[in-house]
């Protein structure tokens, strides 16, 4: 059953472990507004504990993804009312974009179709993306007189190699899903319709995983990338130790698995995460 937001902005729906999130604003393509953002906090917070929901995959409703800022609400009326308004509204969006880059579940952007500008925000929040061949890309701020902000130009910087990443920022042009994959801000584009199907195949692995070594996993990968070797080295022994200690009877009976039953092999696939040996 389809659930919404306070003001509806946000609509979503949970289906074997998976919630399926959309923005829901079709008439402006997905565009964020202050309300949008309050909202998409605020289904975060209903999702992110609940016991049926083990991945959350967000999209958009309609013909777009996201197609960044609302420039009338979220620039010109913040603007006019000042500089508190625009600092509150920034809190809003780059708030949910941080909450949702360090999620308890498992998280993948399904990218429908246009993603612009402040869109890139939670693009890179989510843990893997998947763009429709058909899918827009663009960082079009240059072309309105203004430098990608709210982070778009630190993700691009993070997720594509430099001339790559200063082509698409300086030309304002837009790339389709298909390069959007060959220049890494995807993992992987194909047909539209095909698009959920396949979402919904890694959705399904990632369900099969531990979930404490999944949520260390995704947060090693990030935090790490911002460390000098030394450092990740001793970051990931400890939290190591810390999955351990929330989840060691799990680690165990994946090793008993393996060593005792060979029922599995961890190259080929997780172990059954639903068996712990009394």
């Amino acid at each position: 059953m389809t659930e919404t937001s306070s003001n509806g902005v946000v609509s979503y729906d949970v289906e074997g472990g998976v919630a399926w999130v959309r923005f829901n604003r079709p008439d402006k393509r997905n565009a964020m507004s202050p309300t949008l953002n309050r909202d998409m906090m605020e289904v975060l917070d209903t999702l992110e504990f609940r016991d049926d929901v083990g991945v959350l995959v967000l999209s958009g409703e309609g013909s777009a993804w996201c197609a960044g800022m609302d420039l009338k609400e979220y620039f010109r009326e913040n603007e006019a009312k000042g500089l508190g308004a625009t600092r509150q509204a920034q809190r809003e969006a780059y708030g949910w974009w941080r909450r949702l880059r360090w999620y308890q579940k498992a998280t993948i952007a399904m990218v429908n179709g246009w993603c612009f500008g402040g869109g890139y925000g939670p693009l890179f929040a989510c843990d893997l993306a998947f763009a429709a061949d058909e899918a827009k890309f663009g960082l079009s701020e240059i072309n309105w007189g203004i430098l990608p902000g709210g982070g778009a130009t630190k993700i691009a910087v993070e997720l594509l190699p430099f001339r790559k990443a200063m082509y698409h920022a300086m030309m304002g042009e837009n790339i389709d899903g298909k390069t959007a994959a060959e220049w890494g801000l995807v993992n992987e584009s194909l047909p539209l319709d095909q698009l959920k199907a396949r979402v919904k195949e890694v959705a399904n692995v990632l369900l099969q995983k531990n979930p404490v070594a999944l949520k260390a996993t995704k947060d090693a990968i990030r935090r790490v990338s911002e460390m000098t070797y030394e450092n990740a080295e001793d970051y990931l022994v400890r939290a190591q130790e810390a999955a351990n200690s929330f989840d060691n009877d799990g680690r165990k009976e994946g090793i008993r698995q393996f060593i005792d039953e060979k029922t599995y092999k961890p190259g080929l696939g997780a172990y059954d995460k639903d068996r712990v040996k009394a």
